[in-house]
C-alpha cells in the first residue's frame, strides 16, 4: 500500500524534503565551493561585445595562421583571442566579484587600449603589405577588432564612472 500523501500534494508526485524545496533553494546563498555562472552577462552589451571580440580575434588569428603571414600578426591575434576569452570567463564566472584586490574593469580598459594600439599598427601593415588574401582578410578583421576594442574601452569607462559615485553613504545595489 502506498504511503499517505501530505495534504495539498497529488498522489504519486515526488515528495521533496523541506530543505530541497524550490523556495528554500532560491533563498539560500550559493555554496562557496560551487562555480556560479552569471547567465545574464552574455545578454548584456558588455557581454555581447566580449563574445564578438573573441570571435573576431579568433577569425583574424585563423586568417593570419592559414595565410602564412608574419609571425607578429599571428601572435597578436592569438594573444588577443586568449586574453579576451580570459576576461570573458572572468566576468562569466564572477571571479571579479570574488577577487576584489584588483579593479578588473580598469585592467580591462588597459587591455582594450593597448590591444587597440597594437591592432592599429598590425592591421595597417597587413592591409598595406597584403601578401595574399588571407593576410588582407586578417588585416580587415584586425581593423574591425580595433573598433570593438575602442567601443569596449568606452563602455568600461562609463561603467567605472557610474560605479565611482557610490560612496559610503550611497545605498547598496
Amino acid at each position: 500500500m502506498a504511503p499517505a500523501s501530505p495534504a495539498g500534494s497529488a498522489p504519486g508526485s515526488p515528495r521533496l524534503p523541506p530543505s530541497r524545496s524550490p523556495g528554500a533553494a532560491a533563498r539560500r546563498p550559493p555554496a562557496t565551493g560551487r562555480t556560479v555562472v552569471d547567465r545574464a552577462f552574455p545578454r548584456t552589451p558588455r557581454g555581447a561585445l566580449k563574445i564578438s571580440r573573441t570571435l573576431v580575434a579568433l577569425a583574424a588569428f585563423i586568417c593570419f595562421a592559414v595565410s602564412g603571414a608574419h609571425g607578429a600578426y599571428t601572435a597578436l591575434a592569438g594573444m588577443e583571442t586568449v586574453i579576451t576569452l580570459l576576461f570573458l570567463l572572468l566576468y562569466l564566472f564572477r571571479v571579479d566579484a570574488r577577487m576584489r584586490f584588483l579593479l578588473w574593469p580598469l585592467a580591462d580598459i588597459f587591455n582594450s587600449v593597448i590591444a587597440a594600439l597594437f591592432l592599429l599598427v598590425v592591421a595597417l601593415f597587413a592591409i598595406i603589405i597584403k601578401t595574399n588574401k588571407g593576410t588582407l582578410a586578417g588585416g580587415v578583421l584586425g581593423l574591425i577588432l580595433l573598433v570593438l576594442c575602442i567601443v569596449d574601452a568606452v563602455l568600461l569607462c562609463k561603467k567605472i564612472r557610474l560605479d565611482r559615485g557610490r560612496g559610503r553613504s550611497a545605498p547598496p545595489k
